[in-house]
């Protein structure tokens, strides 16, 4: 039997267009992140006021907390064109000059996982960010010459999960750095709500409270949640959520009071009894548990070390002695005979 993956990073056309409509358009419509859209808001009426383009900004965080959706409202707020693109979509400096070249004053230049731009196309955007030029070399050997084409003043926002890996470079040349946190559960429920009511949803306040703390403090889980306990109530109950229909979909799909799904239970079973709580490499984690290692690094290991289940150390992934009381597993390092150094050995 097939398995909801509500924990991916990746979506349905579905669930992307879904995710869509119930995108908020404005800051006053983004719920939680009080701090980013107090200096947003603050940033956006000064540019405004001058009739200048917004600094860059650069957003980091993990995924599903809004990056994307935060660009949308910069460009709303701005009232100004958005353009959206990739780290890896920009293969090649012919990609990026493209679009460098056809932008209008003052619009939004949207790049996800801007840290996974390709060194020669990272060094293009520079001069794009500092001094708003594409730099071109045209003929080769001797008679090579440099061109600057002007582009017009944009604000680029770049997202990524990863700043570390972000050169110092082009980290310098964003004006505005915010981090994107995971979200409290009150926010959460909050969220619940307002995406329920778009949906058409009836939702009783401890459903959306159940959905929200099982959502691993992500807006996106949380909406995904919903749609699959809207889906059960329409089937199964009369249409509406309450709190005992909450929680038989939310049990249905395997998503634990904590939200740790299938994979999570997965990755620290294999740590906590088939290693002995580690510590276990990635790439052994990897092919013990069937998944990429990419995604086990980047989608479930952050919140397993949210929640205290999880370190990273120089050897390997070592699970943690609230892992083996949360799993209800027995310790083998609280097995282990203490030595009585009073008496020596």
């Amino acid at each position: 039997m097939a398995k909801t993956r509500i924990v991916s990073a990746s979506a349905s056309e579905e669930d992307r267009s879904v995710d869509l409509a119930l995108r908020p358009r404005r800051l006053s419509e983004f719920i939680g992140q009080t701090a980013v859209k107090e200096n947003l808001s603050i940033a956006i009426e000064a540019a405004r006021k001058r009739g200048e383009a917004l600094d860059h900004v650069l957003l980091y965080g993990p995924p599903g907390l809004g990056k994307t959706t935060l660009a949308t409202i910069i460009a709303n707020e701005m009232e100004v064109r958005a353009d959206f693109t990739s780290g890896p979509v920009l293969q090649k400096k012919l990609d990026l000059t493209g679009m460098l070249t056809s932008m209008q004053e003052r619009q939004v230049f949207f790049v996800d996982e801007v840290h996974r731009l390709l060194p020669d196309v990272e060094e293009m955007l520079y001069a794009a960010l500092e001094d708003f030029r594409v730099d071109l070399i045209v003929g080769a050997g001797t008679g090579a010459r440099m061109h600057s084409i002007p582009v017009a003043r944009f604000t680029a926002v770049g997202a990524t999960t990863r700043q570390g890996l972000i050169s110092s470079p082009l980290r310098s040349r964003f004006g505005i750095t915010l981090r994107i946190n995971p979200y409290d559960a009150v926010d959460l429920t909050r969220i619940v709500f307002r995406s329920a009511e778009l949906l058409r949803v009836q939702i009783d306040e401890d459903a959306a409270t159940e959905i929200a703390q099982r959502s691993r403090g992500t807006p996106r889980i949380a909406n995904r949640l919903l749609r699959r306990v809207r889906d059960y109530s329409q089937v199964r109950a009369d249409g509406r959520v309450d709190h005992d229909v909450a929680c038989t979909a939310l049990d249905m799909l395997e998503v634990d009071p904590l939200g740790l799904d299938e994979i999570d239970r997965r990755i620290m079973q294999t740590i906590l009894s088939k290693y002995a709580g580690g510590p276990v490499g990635l790439n052994t984690l990897s092919a013990s548990v069937g998944e990429d290692r990419s995604t086990i690094e980047e989608v479930y290991e952050p919140y397993l070390m949210q929640l205290g289940f999880l370190d990273r150390t120089s050897r390997g992934r070592v699970g943690t002695e609230n892992a083996f009381e949360y799993f209800n597993l027995p310790s083998p390092r609280r097995s282990q005979p203490l030595l009585d150094f009073g008496r020596g050995t």
